[in-house]
């Protein structure tokens, strides 16, 4: 892998501008994400970056409809370009704006977010990878104000974030009348500790359904992770 591009096997992730390059934990995601969607709906990718998640979602999904906003310009250029290089150019429309003051027409059917990782962190100098890494832009409590606000009542709300936040955004998301219905935590090793959360949220209240997932046994990627990502991945 090139540090300035990522080849995935359907599309090809340029990142020279972009603060967060692709990562293993950002495809695991992409890769639990929903598929085979019959109808046409409406997604928001919140914070898309490079495109990542938006085109790993339109590659299952060819009837959705992707609104991939993001508030970093040199970040929403590469997403752009991205997405008009890919077979799923007519699925996504990238947006540079903040979500806060967002407002489209519609509300959304799935909404789903890699937001800044790090609260109350150490920050960097760069301001670019702040915005990427840790939550000076967008805290947990106004990501999930937006939410309620863009989400149908039956809609369902997708989040990568690490093991440490889970309890935090959790209950955050109970102020807003969302709550978990799947919890899936990631391992790297069967040696190591949780190190993120992917949890999928609704307006009702339910048993959670919680799962494990280990990246890699024995220095090769586990079987579990093979089949969810061999659609994606060059070399699986």
């Amino acid at each position: 892998m090139s540090n300035n591009y990522f080849s995935f096997k359907k599309f090809t992730i340029h990142q020279d501008k972009c603060a967060m390059k692709v990562c293993t934990d950002a495809c695991l995601f992409g890769a639990i994400l929903p598929t085979n969607f019959n109808d046409k709906i409406q997604v928001l990718d919140i914070g898309t970056g490079t495109g990542l998640l938006s085109l790993m979602f339109a590659q299952k999904n060819q009837n959705c409809m992707i609104d991939a906003i993001e508030i970093d310009s040199d970040a929403f250029e590469q997403a752009k370009v991205n997405i008009s290089l890919s077979p799923f150019k007519l699925n996504i429309k990238a947006v540079f704006s903040d979500i806060k003051t967002f407002q489209p027409a519609y509300q959304y059917n799935i909404i789903l977010s890699n937001p800044p990782f790090y609260i109350n962190d150490l920050k960097s100098q760069d301001l670019k990878r702040n915005l990427a890494l840790h939550g000076t832009d967008l805290s947990y409590d106004e990501l999930l104000n937006d939410v309620d606000r863009l989400l149908i009542n039956e809609g369902v709300f997708y989040v990568l974030i690490p093991f440490n936040n889970e309890k935090l955004f959790v209950d955050t998301a109970a102020q807003n009348a969302l709550f978990p219905q799947q919890i899936t935590r990631v391992k790297q090793t069967t040696e190591h500790s949780f190190f993120r959360s992917i949890i999928r949220f609704g307006r009702r209240e339910a048993l959670v359904e919680e799962k494990i997932i280990v990246i890699k046994n024995n220095n090769q990627y586990s079987n579990e992770f093979v089949a969810l990502l061999k659609d994606y991945y060059l070399f699986l």
